[in-house]
């Protein structure tokens, strides 16, 4: 692991190539990313793609053809700039860039369920407001995003997704429906030497696509 990470450190590479559960055999159980890219996406700042374990027999039909289907994915979607950057950058031309924004529906509903203990505040106006605020925030970037890429007539198109559920199951799904070839999502976390938020999860769960984990 170590002399990895010195190479690493020695070439400075602009991306990282690898699949899930490199030099290990655990890749027959869809328990984790394998050793060598836990400490890979979180002891450097060089993006990794992933790509599905050649031997799991996983990876779906279109996932390694193109990249004309790119999703970027986020709970925190507004102002991050490099996710979007690199989903870009990793659409081919002519190609599909969806900007996605899932607003954990459980967390949502602890809040108001600890709001609506206050007899003040009436919950049903806080549920709406507060929703429709959340959803409009990502939106606005979305479209923001929107109108740079029309002004520099760049080839992509861009396709927004915001909405309130469960993220795992929802990007499940979406992965599925829209035949996604390639995922984009932030794994580094300042506050912390575990992955970022969600992504842990997420990258263990979708298995069947590559991931750019920056």
């Amino acid at each position: 692991m170590r002399e990895l990470l010195d190479r690493v450190d020695d070439r400075s590479p602009d991306l990282i190539v690898t699949w899930r559960h490199l030099h290990s055999g655990a890749w027959h159980w869809p328990y984790s990313l394998g050793e060598y890219l836990d400490v890979l996406t979180q002891a450097t700042e060089v993006p990794v793609l992933v790509l599905p374990h050649p031997d799991a027999n996983r990876a779906l039909p279109h996932a390694l053809s193109n990249t004309d289907r790119v999703m970027a994915i986020t709970d925190h979607l507004t102002g991050d700039a490099r996710l979007v950057n690199y989903a870009l950058r990793f659409t081919a031309p002519g190609g599909t860039c969806w900007l996605t924004h899932i607003e954990d529906e459980q967390q949502f509903e602890r809040l108001l369920a600890a709001v609506s203990k206050i007899p003040e505040i009436d919950t049903d106006d806080v549920r709406e407001l507060v929703a429709e605020q959340l959803q409009k925030e990502p939106r606005d970037y979305i479209r923001s995003c929107r109108e740079v890429i029309d002004a520099q007539a760049l080839d992509v198109t861009i396709e927004e997704i915001v909405r309130m559920g469960r993220r795992i199951s929802e990007y499940e799904s979406l992965v599925a429906e829209q035949h996604i070839d390639l995922l984009v999502l932030n794994t580094m976390d300042g506050d912390q030497l575990a992955m970022h938020g969600q992504a842990y999860p997420l990258a263990v769960e979708l298995r069947s696509i590559p991931l750019l984990m920056l």
